[in-house]
């Protein structure tokens, strides 16, 4: 900041460089920005009820969703497919899946992620992948003890689409 005064900013991930403003409160997450004036806190509401209105997926949805096997962070998304960056935290499993209309690819980025497939258990490690059919029943675990939030995670980009039925 250079030249501000009486401002908040708070960002996830991104640089926010503010000069010569006042009374200013941004806030910079993975969703959006907002800016806005201080003394205007009370009508977030209406913004919140504007993209409501205009059915934006924002107010109702986030990139990062928290699960208590980890965390999915929706890194693109389109109507032909998903891409997520999924980090399983140790000890941690996602429940066993199946999906009638889409296939998955998994990438390890990091880690060690023990996979089940069609009853079928693998390893994979760091730039391993493999490809989880349609109808395949799936799952994802971290058998390492490598406290969350550490390289050591298993994590994967996993491309969706379609219906999800969880056992």
């Amino acid at each position: 900041m250079h030249n501000s005064e009486n401002c908040y900013i708070n960002s996830d991930e991104k640089l926010v460089a503010a000069i010569g403003v006042e009374n200013l409160v941004i806030v910079s997450t993975k969703d959006a920005v907002l800016v806005m004036n201080r003394e205007r806190s009370q009508d977030v509401k209406k913004a919140v009820e504007f993209l409501k209105q205009n059915q934006r997926s924002e107010y109702k949805r986030h990139r990062e969703i928290y699960r208590p096997w980890g965390r999915c962070d929706v890194v693109v998304q389109t109507p032909r497919f998903n891409v997520n960056r999924i980090t399983v935290k140790p000890g941690g499993a996602f429940s066993m899946q199946m999906h009638h209309h889409r296939a998955e690819h998994w990438v390890i980025l990091a880690g060690t992620g023990q996979v089940t497939v069609n009853g079928k258990q693998f390893l994979l490690t760091e730039n391993q992948s493999t490809f989880i059919p349609i109808g395949a029943e799936h799952s994802l675990e971290n058998p390492g003890r490598i406290p969350a939030g550490s390289a050591g995670d298993p994590v994967g980009v996993v491309p969706r689409r379609g219906r999800h039925y969880s056992y």
